[in-house]
Parts: structure tokens; sequence; C-alpha cells
């Protein structure tokens, strides 16, 4: 049976109902939970970890991602537009995805997720081209299970192509059919809903100027069946606003309520133009919002009022985003981030260090509906990742310990990640997978897209 003991920790940062923040206390982990808490424990373990001068978190949980985007980052011919000609220009690169890209960009993503504390994440795969299987998802599901991270797969779908008044080529868009045979068989052979499981399938059309209003309604309709979750892009942009007047003649969150899709076991995407009225019923209706403070920077989408959903009770999450948007999958910048645009947005005092931490863990944990996850305490998955303050980045900053990772610090890598009470990250790296020949092939791999790409379009991307 494995065993963890975590010894003199400098603080753990619990987030259990109380909020506690324990001073010099020790974590027993054996099998896949948390077992105890406390001092000087006297377990015998597998492996013993002297946390003296370290900061333990739960496991960061990351409620927003496109995993194949790591192949198309920082490319120059997009990297100064807006969403909707970024994404035009982009689809025509994701066209040239494969089964064996679509695997070794979720280890790039997923390794840099878990480097960074990240331990659960979810991600939003919705680019199928006709040339290629139709089973893309499962690749991802195969990474996830060899990196050794809890994985949130969200069958994406798009559906309205460019024939249909949509924005993506109709050559990487699905029959509604096609869709939820796919949805069906991902939840049949995937999901699973017992405790301490690694992997969970919800169900998530890509955005409503990409779907049809009927695959929307029906896709609900199937998750409320199946008892999975639901997800899509919500209020991103102002162009996005102006679409969905003009073909729907509401606003993107009065057409998710129209076609019956708020609740519980919905979340969306970004939320950066939302009315007042809007966030007071996504409150009552306990609709969750992955924000990704980076990715609406990076494409001038513009700044979401996370400090009002807050306190009128919005289910908030931290995500970073596709990595074509964000050109990382860095989950504490992402905190960072957060930490820092609101006190533009709405205040310097409305985002403190620990309402950043709430977001990035037991908030993350409840908009998945993923009970054993987002804190650290007895009966709960062991998640849990390790941060090290014994650097000169940290010299002086040690007042609060808590909060020190996020205001300070000159690297983001964890020293130790523990999902589902094994190590995958040790001493800053991942123990896992060979990364060495994953950055090679990724690097290669995305080369060969754009090549083609810019061979098929005439478009110089460089």
């Amino acid at each position: 049976m494995e065993s963890i003991l975590i010894k003199n920790a400098d603080v753990i940062v619990t987030q259990n109902s109380k909020n506690e923040e324990l001073k010099n206390h020790d974590i027993y982990i054996k099998d896949k939970e948390v077992k105890e808490i406390g001092q000087n424990l006297n377990y015998r373990a597998v492996r013993i970890i002297n946390a003296s001068g370290l900061v333990v978190y739960p496991g960061f949980v990351n409620t927003h991602h496109h995993l194949y985007q790591t192949l198309t980052r920082n490319i120059p011919g997009i990297n100064d537009v807006k969403l909707f000609d970024w994404l035009v220009r982009l689809y025509e690169i994701w066209r040239e995805l494969t089964p064996e890209a679509v695997y070794i960009s979720a280890l790039v993503g997923m390794a840099e997720l878990l480097l960074t504390g990240c331990t659960t994440t979810t991600d939003h795969f919705y680019v199928f081209p006709k040339t290629q299987p139709e089973n893309l998802i499962d690749y991802e599901i195969k990474a996830a299970q060899e990196i050794g991270i809890r994985f949130h797969a969200n069958r994406g779908s798009m559906s309205r192509g460019k024939s249909k008044g949509g924005l993506p080529p109709d050559d990487v868009v699905q029959s509604e059919e096609k869709i939820m045979q796919d949805c069906e068989r991902l939840i049949n052979k995937y999901h699973s809903d017992e405790k301490f499981s690694m992997i969970k399938i919800g169900l998530a059309p890509c955005s409503p100027f990409s779907v049809t209003k009927e695959l929307m309604i029906e896709t609900a309709e199937f998750a409320r069946k199946k008892n999975v979750k639901c997800h899509t892009h919500v209020a991103e942009t102002l162009d996005e606003e102006k679409y969905c007047i003009e073909v729907y003649g509401k606003r993107p969150v009065e057409f998710m309520e129209e076609i019956d899709w708020m609740g519980e076991n919905f979340w969306y995407a970004h939320c950066i133009y939302l009315n007042e009225e809007e966030i007071k019923k996504m409150a009552e209706t306990g609709t969750g919002v992955a924000h990704c403070p980076v990715s609406n920077l990076r494409l001038g989408s513009g700044i979401a009022p996370v400090a009002k959903m807050l306190e009128e009770g919005v289910k908030v999450g931290l995500g970073v985003d596709g990595s074509a948007s964000n050109d990382s999958s860095n989950f504490l910048a992402e905190m960072r981030t957060a930490l820092l645009i609101h006190r533009i947005k709405s205040g310097v005092d409305s985002m403190p260090a620990r309402r950043v931490l709430k977001m990035a863990t037991i908030n993350g944990a409840k908009i998945l509906g993923w009970d054993e996850i987002g804190s650290i305490e007895p009966g709960k998955a062991a998640d849990i990742t390790i941060f090290n303050l014994n650097d000169i980045s940290y010299a002086g900053a040690k007042s609060d310990l808590v909060s020190a990772p996020l205001f300070a610090g000159n690297s983001q890598i964890a020293e130790y990640t523990i999902v589902n009470g094994k190590i995958v990250v040790e001493n800053k790296k991942i123990v896992t997978v060979d990364l060495e020949k994953v950055i090679s092939e990724a690097d290669k791999i995305s080369r060969e897209m754009i090549e083609r790409a810019i061979k098929r379009t005439g478009f110089n991307y460089y």
C-alpha cells in the first residue's frame, strides 16, 4: 500500500469549512486519501517529505482549457488580433490535428499544470477534422492516465460551419447525430462518479456562434439524463454579444436562460460582459463561471466583473484557457494575474490572495461537482501541491506564508505535486513521463501543422 507522511509543514492551507491554516503540522496519506492531519504524527510511511520551509495547498483546479492549443502558441501572424479574427486564422492550423497531435499537446498542457500546482483539469475539445478519427478525446484521456492528472474531459462540439453562418470551416464541424453518438460513447466508456474517480466526462458545445440552438438544447437534455455537467463559452466579447442579439434576439446569458442552460450542472467560460441582473440570475441558479484573466487580457477581450459575481454568490473558479490565447498552462501565474487585474477593475481591496486561493481550489471543485477534491482534510482525496519558500525570491516575503507564492517568487514551479496519493512532481520535476521527448515531439508536430496550413492557405503565419 502506498503511503506518504508530510512532516512539519510551515503552513497547511486546508480550505476546509473553517478555513484553517495550520502551522507546523503533518499530513498522513494512505492509498488515495488524506487519513489524518496533526502535529508530531508517528506513522510509518513509504515516503516521508520534510516540509520545513514549505507551504502546502490543496491541488489547484483548472476549470477551462483547450489542451490541443499548446501546439499553436506565440504565432506571429495571430499574436495581435482579437478573438473572431484569431479564431478564423487558427482554425486553418487546427484542421491539421491528428491523434498524435492531440495526445502530445495534452501531455504538454497537463505537465505545465502539474508543475504549477494544478491536480485537476478540465478540457474543452471541439475540433474534429473530417480527415481524422472521431475518437480524438480518447487520446487526451490516454495522456491524462499516463501523466497522472485528475481529468474532467469535456466533449466539445461544433455543428454550425461557415456555410450555415458560423465561424469554423465546414470540414471541422460535425453533424448533430455524430456529436451525440460520441457523447454517449464517451460517457459510457469513461465517466465515473465513484469516490476518487480520476476521469469524468462533460458535454460542451463550443459557443453560440459555432453550434445550432437545437444542438444546445439536445445536449443539455442528454446531460441531465446522464447526470453529467455542461460547459460552453458565454459573454466573452462584444462581438459575441452582437452576434447573439442579431441571430437570437437576446444577449448571451438571456439566450442561455431561454434554452434552459443554467443551473448547478452548468458552467460558463469567461462571462466578461454581464449586467447586474444576469449576475443575480447566475447566482440564483447556481451556474458556475471559469474566470480566465490571462486569455482575456491577451486577446483584449476585457476584465470580467469577478468581484461583483463573488459578492452575489456566483461560483467562480479559475481557468488557464487555451494555450493559444494564454501561451501558457501556468496555473499559479493565472492566480497571480487574477490577484492583480481586479485591483484595476474593482478596487485594490477587491481581490485579496485568499479569495484567489478559494477560487483556485474549493470553488473549482464545487463547479465540477467533485466533492472529494478542493480541500485538505481527512477523507478527501490526497490532491496536494507544495511550494518551497527557501529561495532568495522569498527573502523578506514571509510575513504571510499563505500568500507568498502569489505575491513573490521568481518561479511558479511546485516542489511537489501529489494526485490521488501519488507523487507526480518531485523536486520540481515531472516523474511520470519523459518531458524531453514530449517537448521534441511537440515542436516537430507544431512546425509541421503550421507549414501545412501555410501551403494550403497561402497565409504567412510567421
